[in-house]
Parts: structure tokens; sequence; C-alpha cells
């Protein structure tokens, strides 16, 4: 950044000298911008007090035939912009206009003329620092700018309106989970992001391993130092004899120390050679395999290792001795689809409660939702209302009405029962008991039928996970889904299988093996309980907060099929 400066004017220091400082923020010698703009009089009452901001310029322009400049500006604090006026003789107005500038300033807050939309403005005093712009290579121009470009220049992304709107508001719901959770008892554990066990028995899990890099390795090796030939081998061998033989010499001629230590010397060389021969002869290309398949016991973690689809079965382990606890953290899902709710890398909220049932969990799962959305109206509203006015009209009152109404509770049996008595709408998926359904069903349950959230329980065996408690019907599960318009499916959850001989039996009829969850059943083989928990997608609450329609402009670095930028 330039940190030269022109010398403020005489009037300008004796300003600086009537007007009084407002204090800087923790840990940055500035005010932030909302600490002025989101006062109930919009920073009126701060007329007359010296400040010093640093922000972002959203647009600037040269007035008075290029005696001074207004500058737009914004530190992502909120999502409105403080005006600033800057004077030429402060400073070389051509450098601070250009949209993208970062521009660090003190200055005095002023009530701006009358007839301007402005409540307060910053009348420049001096500039303290500059990181200026090319107008011409800048990727963010002023001109509205869709968010499938914006996908493509991820990195300057969080400088625009929207995705630092969304940045704030992912950024209040993750508080608020950790606000609601630490409120009620549980404690918030760390799951691994490397598992060896397949948590949704779907297979699609990308794999940690260091075999390809070590074949590599391997390969260059070889290449670069090839491997020892037999004949090496043998007169490495020969060599070893030799020198124990001239040891054994020594020894029975009773020859001095140092003669004896010089060749013993030489003997252990020589051995050492030959180490380093068999070893290196041991070096093959490519992936190392036994008995026809790749051998993982020589990878990094001697076994198969993946990258989590969810922490809740080793949360589980500590739900089974602290009783209530939640993990908050990324998943990932090696599924090729490219559709608007999909992303390879996403976040869950997973918390489980022991001595607890399907019942409590619905409870849990629904005071969790209401929590979230009532924190979004009360702690986030300005950014809400950008939501509404650029994207979603409706996003504020569906916070109310998710954040106010009871939930509606149908088991799976009589959703499907509704569904197949609708006239008015040909869904694409067809509607049958047994069926998984289909975001279409879920919509239409809470948008047009209940007009609310609704909570479907007790779902077919044979489309939920082998964890989830077997019914006394033995046709059912003891399952749960939490559907919210907009998005339909929110949370996923069960009370999960307590009974050993029941889960030994549901993993093998899902052709699952059993060596990997050997770990899991041992917490029903010893002091087993009964216990529940659930799943919340957490781009997908962002999603239903939002109003915006994909997924991948909720994370601040979507990984999807073909894209991992930075």
């Amino acid at each position: 950044m330039d940190e030269t400066q022109n010398p403020p004017t005489t009037e300008m220091q004796s300003t600086t000298i009537t007007s009084e400082t407002l204090p800087f923020e923790n840990f940055s010698r500035r005010v932030l911008i909302k600490t002025i703009l989101n006062r109930p009089d919009g920073g009126l009452g701060l007329a007359g007090k010296r400040v010093t901001v640093g922000g972002w310029v959203k647009t600037g322009r040269e007035q008075g035939k290029g005696s001074f400049a207004f500058l737009e500006l914004n530190d992502g604090s909120c999502p409105s912009n403080l005006q600033v006026l800057v004077d030429a003789s402060v400073w070389n107005l051509g450098d601070l206009v250009p949209t993208g500038t970062c521009v660090f300033v003190e200055g005095e807050l002023k009530k701006p003329p009358v007839g301007t939309k402005q409540n307060v403005e910053l009348r420049v005093i001096r500039v303290l620092e500059v990181g200026p712009v090319d107008p011409v290579k800048y990727p963010l121009p002023k001109t509205k700018l869709t968010l499938e470009f914006l996908r493509d220049v991820v990195h300057l992304r969080p400088r625009t309106n929207t995705i630092s709107a969304v940045a704030r508001i992912r950024n209040a719901l993750a508080y608020a989970t950790h606000t609601f959770f630490q409120k009620n008892g549980f404690l918030y554990v760390q799951t691994p992001i490397v598992t060896t066990s397949d948590c949704e028995g779907a297979g699609e899990m990308f794999q940690v391993t260091t075999l390809l890099s070590d074949a590599e390795k391997v390969e260059k090796e070889i290449k670069k130092n090839p491997p020892p030939t037999k004949a090496e081998i043998e007169a490495a061998k020969l060599l070893i004899s030799e020198k124990g033989g001239v040891v054994a010499n020594l020894k029975s001629a009773k020859a001095s120390k140092e003669d004896l230590n010089a060749s013993l010397s030489e003997l252990k060389n020589a051995k050492e050679n030959l180490s380093r021969l068999e070893e290196r002869s041991k070096l093959k290309p490519g992936i190392p395999q036994k008995d026809g398949k790749i051998d993982y016991t020589q990878d990094f973690f001697a076994r198969q290792a993946f990258l989590t689809v969810s922490g809740q079965l080793q949360v589980e382990t500590f739900a089974c001795a602290l009783s209530s606890v939640y993990t908050f953290g990324p998943t990932f899902r090696a599924e090729h689809s490219h559709t608007s709710r999909h992303l390879a890398e996403f976040w869950m909220v997973e918390p489980e409660i022991a001595f607890a049932n399907l019942e409590d969990d619905m409870n849990c799962a629904e005071a969790y939702v209401k929590f979230l959305c009532q924190w979004l109206l009360d702690n986030c509203l300005d950014d809400m209302e950008f939501m509404v006015k650029n994207f979603d009209k409706t996003a504020i009152d569906r916070l109310k009405l998710v954040s106010s109404s009871p939930f509606e509770r149908i088991s799976y049996t009589e959703a499907v029962e509704l569904l197949q008595n609708v006239t008015e709408k040909k869904f694409e998926n067809k509607v049958e008991w047994g069926i998984d359904l289909a975001s279409e069903h879920e919509r239409y349950l809470t948008e047009v039928i209940f007009k609310k959230p609704v909570i479907v329980y007790n779902y077919p065996k044979q489309i939920k996970a082998f964890y989830m408690r077997l019914n006394d019907d033995s046709k059912t599960v003891a399952a749960m889904d939490v559907l919210v318009p907009k998005v339909g499916e929110l949370i996923g959850g069960s009370q999960r299988e307590e009974r050993y001989d029941v889960i030994v039996k549901r993993i093998l009829e899902m052709e699952l093996p059993l060596e990997p969850y050997d770990w899991y059943l041992d917490l029903r083989r010893y002091g087993t309980v009964k216990h529940c928990g659930f799943g919340l997608g957490f781009e997908r609450m962002v999603l239903f907060a939002t109003g915006i329609d994909n997924i991948r402009d909720v994370i601040p670095f979507p990984r999807y099929p073909g894209r991992a930028d930075l």
C-alpha cells in the first residue's frame, strides 16, 4: 500500500483539534462501518466525531471539476456503504475512485446536505494508506455480475454485495449453532476427516492414499538409480565372505586390536552395502499388489482410508460416554452430480443424544431449526433485507413462518397416501410406498399441503442406513426427515439401533463388511444405550435462509466435479 500522503491543510488541522475521536475496534486501528451506520439514527448522532475507517471502494466519482470525490466505502462489516468525501488537496483523486481500491482514511463524520439519502458522511482529513487498482484489469467492474461468473473469480467474489452478505449470514448461522447446543448442555466434539468406515454405505467416497505419489517416487528413483543386478548382489555377498575370513584369520593369529578393528569395520561396511542393495532390489514400478489386489498394507495408514461422509459414527462414541454431544465440520462425497443441490465438500451439523428416542430427536431438530431462524431475524436482519430485495421476496417471511409455527409430524406411510391423492399436480417421480421421497414430493408436502415445516418419520428400512433402529413391524426404521419450504429435506436423523444382534443382521443384509464396524459394534457390546441424532446440511440451511438457488454460491470455496479452485 502507498503510505505517502499530502499534508493536511490548516483548516483541516483545526478541525482535527476540535473533534472527538471514536475509539478503535479491538485488534485494529479503525472503526467498523457498521458501528457508524447500524445505529438507530443511521450514524447521525455521531456527527462531529473523528474516525479512522478502512475498506474497499464500491463506486467512486470525481465532482466539482475534479476538486473533490465521493467514495462509497465498504469494509464487509455490514451491507451498507459509508459515503466518503475526499478533497483534491488531500490526495490524488484518480488513485482513489476506481472500484476495488482499498483505502484507509481518517476524517470527521458530518451531516450531509439536505435532500441526500445518507444520514452521515465522512469528510477525509488524512489518507493513511491506499491499495491501488488498475481499473482496466480489475475483474469485478461496477456492472451487475452473475453468480455463475463469480464462481470463476472465487478469490475476489467476497468483495461483492451478495457473497459478503451470504458470508455474514453463514457466520451468524454457525455462531447460532454453537450457541444453541452449548446452551442446551451439548459437548462439541471434533470428529476425524480421514476415516476407514463408510457411514452411509453408499461407497461414493474420496480415497486418501499415498500409493500413487509413492509409486511416482519409486519410478523416478528406478530411472535415476536402476536396481542392482543379481551379479552385483552375489559380488556383495562374496565380499562379505572374504571380509569375514580375514577377521577370522586375524582372531586366530591374535592380531593387534587396531588391525582387528579395521577389519571388523570393513566387514560391517560390506554388510551394510549388501543390505542397501537387497532393499533396492525390491523396488518395483507401479502400485504394490498382493494376491492380484492392491496391497493397502503398504499405504500410509496400512489400510484403505477415505475422506469422511459424516462424523456421526465417530461422535456416537462420545455420546455413549458423555451423553449429549455434537460435531460440526466438513464432509465429502465423490458423487458425479452437477445439480444445484450437490457439492463434493460440504459442512454438516450432527448432534447425538444418549438416553433419548425418536420423539426426543424430532423435538431437538425442531427447536434447533426454529432457533436458527429466529437468530437471523434478531441478528442479521439487514443482510436478510438485502436477500429479499435481490433474490427472494419471501425469505424473511419464510424465517418468521418457520420460527413461529409448530412443525407438522406425519409418518412416511401417511405422507405417501397424501401424495398419492394429489390430483392437481403430476409428479415426475411416481409416488408409491417404498420410494425415497424426491425433492418435488418433499416440497409439495411443506409448501402446498401443510404450508409449514413437516417432519416425516418411520421410513422403509430398505432406503435407510443400517444404524437406524428397526421398528416392531420389521418393515420400517425409526428415522425422521425435517422438510422445509424452498429446500425440501433440511435434516435427516434417526434413533440409532442399540441392539447388538439386530444391527449385525442389518449390516449383513446391506452386504457391508463387519470388520470396519467392529469398533462401532463395541458400543453395543459394552454398556449399550438408547440414543438418537440427526444431521443438518449447513449449506442447505444457508440456501433456505437466503433464497439463493445454487448451493455453489453459499459456501466460500465450492468443490464440485471438475472444480476445486484455490
